[in-house]
C-alpha cells in the first residue's frame, strides 16, 4: 500500500471532470500512517513554537518533530537554537521539562552535560575512562536539526536537509500571517499563559479538513449558533460592523499544501479585539493602509501545512497537532496574543477564547466529537464518499479582485479552484485539495 504507484492511487484528482476523491484508507491504514511520519512530519517544514516562548537567554522549551524529540534554546547571546532532545551518550531524553530556564542541562542517567548552545562542556570521568582516541576527538555536542529557520516570530524545523527556504516555503501565506502579527504595534506576537493539550480518536487528517472547512459551522456548532442568537436578543453580545461589500466566502490556495479561508460579513456577531477602541483600530489603519487593516477583521482561517493552524474570529488560536498512529493524534490549543495590545483588548482576547476556542469550551468539543465519528464510520469501506465537490463547479476568476488587492498569486488549477468565492453559505471544500497534493507529493517522493 506504500509503494508510490498506490499512494498515488489513493487521491482520484481531475477538478476538469469535476471530481476529487480521497480513499478512506489515508485515515485508517497504519502503514500509511508510518510513511507520512517518515515523509511528511520528519520530511518537510514543521511548526515547533513562537520566539517568544524564549523571552531570556538560556531559555528553553521541548516539542517533537514527528516522532523525535527535540529542544529549543536560547544561548547566552541571544541566539536561538533547536536540537535533538538527546544525550550524545546512551541517548537518553536529555530535557524532559516542557520548557524552563538552565544555562546547562545535565543527563539524568550520567551526568554529561551541555550548555545552551548545544556544547558539550562536561563529561563525567572521562579521565578514568579509558577512552581511545577516537572518542577525544570526537564531536560531543547535542546534534542539530539539519533546518532551522523562523518568520516574524514563528519556529520552523526540518529533519530534512534538503527543503527549500522557509520564505519560499510559506510564500503567499506569509501575507497571512502578517495579518496577525502586524495587528501589534511593535510587530509581535505570544502565547497567552496557558496551553491545552489533549487527544482524540481519529486521523490528523481530519482536524487539518476541518479548519479549512466553513460548511460545517451551522450543523457541528448548531448549539453554538443558538448561544449566540440569544445572546443578540439580550443585546449582551457585541456587533461588528465591519463591511460595506456584499457578504461572502472565499478562500486561497497556495504552494506546499497552506491554504486559507476568509468571511466578508458585513455585520458579524464575532466583535473583535482589535476594534474594541476607536483610536486604536485607526492607529493600525494609520500604520497598516486601509486595505490590511479591512483584512485583519474578517474571519481568517490559516493552515499551513502540515500542522498548524492560525485562526483570527472574536480571538486568536494557534492549534498543532502531532499524529500519535493512524487513529489517534495530540492537539495542543493555545490562546495567540497581540505583544501591546490594550488591557481591554486582552480581556476580550481572552474571554472569546475560553468562550469559543478553548477545548472545555463551546466548539472545540463539537470538533473532536465528529473527528471520533468520522473515524468510526471509516471502516464502512463498500462504498466511495462524496466529499470535497464543493466549488469545484466555480467560476474561474473567481477571488481575483480579493486577491489582486491583498497582491498575492493563489495557485490555479485549469477550474480556477485555486480562488474560491461564493456567498456567505458556501463553504467550499476544493481549499482542501493543496494538502493533498502535498500529502501525494510528499510521500511519493519518498517512497518512489
Amino acid at each position: 500500500m506504500t509503494d508510490a504507484a498506490s499512494l498515488a492511487a489513493l487521491i482520484d484528482d481531475r477538478p476538469e471532470d469535476g471530481i476529487f476523491a480521497v480513499d478512506s484508507a489515508v485515515f485508517t491504514d497504519e502503514a500509511i500512517f508510518e510513511a507520512e511520519m517518515t515523509a511528511i512530519f520528519e520530511g518537510t517544514w514543521i511548526f515547533i513554537g513562537l520566539a517568544s516562548q524564549l523571552p531570556k537567554p538560556h531559555s528553553f522549551f521541548t516539542t517533537y518533530i514527528g516522532r523525535q524529540p527535540v529542544i529549543v534554546m536560547k544561548d547566552g547571546k541571544g541566539k536561538i537554537g533547536c536540537f535533538l532532545n538527546t544525550c550524545r551518550h546512551r541517548g537518553t531524553l536529555l530535557c524532559p521539562l516542557k520548557h524552563g530556564r538552565q544555562k546547562f542541562h545535565t543527563c539524568r542517567y550520567h551526568g554529561w552535560s551541555y550548555d545552551s548552545g548545544g556544547e558539550n562542556v562536561h563529561v563525567t570521568a572521562e579521565a578514568t575512562g579509558q577512552y581511545a582516541a577516537s572518542f577525544t576527538e570526537a564531536d560531543h555536542n547535542l546534534i542539530r536539526v539539519p533546518r532551522f529557520e523562523s518568520y516574524r516570530g514563528l519556529l520552523f524545523a526540518s529533519l530534512n536537509p534538503d527543503v527549500p527556504t522557509l520564505d519560499d516555503h510559506l510564500g503567499d501565506a506569509k501575507v497571512f500571517i502578517d495579518l496577525v502579527v502586524d495587528q501589534s504595534p511593535v510587530g509581535e506576537i505570544e502565547y497567552v499563559p496557558g496551553e491545552v493539550t489533549y487527544t482524540f480518536k481519529g486521523n490528523w487528517k481530519l482536524q487539518f479538513e476541518n479548519g479549512l472547512d466553513f460548511y460545517h459551522f451551522s450543523t457541528t456548532h448548531s448549539a453554538y449558533v443558538d448561544i449566540l442568537a440569544q445572546r443578540g436578543k439580550r443585546g449582551t453580545l457585541g456587533v461588528l460592523t465591519s463591511e460595506d461589500e456584499p457578504e461572502a466566502q472565499g478562500s486561497f490556495n497556495f504552494h506546499y499544501g497552506h491554504a486559507v479561508n476568509f468571511s466578508i460579513l458585513q455585520q458579524s456577531l464575532f466583535s473583535r479585539p482589535l476594534c474594541l477602541e476607536q483610536d486604536a483600530l485607526d492607529a493600525v489603519r494609520e500604520r497598516v493602509g486601509p486595505v490590511r487593516a479591512k483584512w485583519m477583521l474578517r474571519q481568517r482561517n490559516l493552515t499551513i501545512y502540515p500542522n498548524l493552524q492560525i485562526i483570527d474570529i472574536n480571538s486568536a488560536q494557534i492549534r498543532t497537532w502531532r499524529p500519535l498512529s493512524a487513529s489517534k493524534t495530540e492537539m495542543t490549543s493555545h490562546c495567540l496574543g497581540i505583544v501591546g495590545e490594550r488591557p481591554a483588548a486582552r480581556r476580550f482576547r481572552i474571554r472569546g477564547y475560553e468562550d469559543f476556542f478553548n477545548p472545555p469550551g463551546l466548539a472545540s468539543s463539537d470538533d473532536n466529537a465528529m473527528y471520533e465519528l468520522c473515524q468510526a464510520g471509516y471502516a464502512a469501506q463498500a462504498g466511495p464518499r462524496q466529499g470535497y465537490g464543493r466549488g469545484l463547479a466555480g467560476t474561474p476568476g473567481a477571488g481575483d479582485a480579493q486577491a489582486a488587492e491583498l497582491g498575492i498569486t493563489p495557485v490555479e488549477s485549469s477550474m480556477g479552484v485555486g480562488k474560491a468565492f461564493g456567498n456567505e453559505a458556501f463553504g467550499g471544500e476544493t481549499n482542501f485539495f493543496p494538502g493533498y497534493r502535498e500529502w501525494k507529493r510528499l510521500l511519493q517522493r519518498g517512497n518512489g
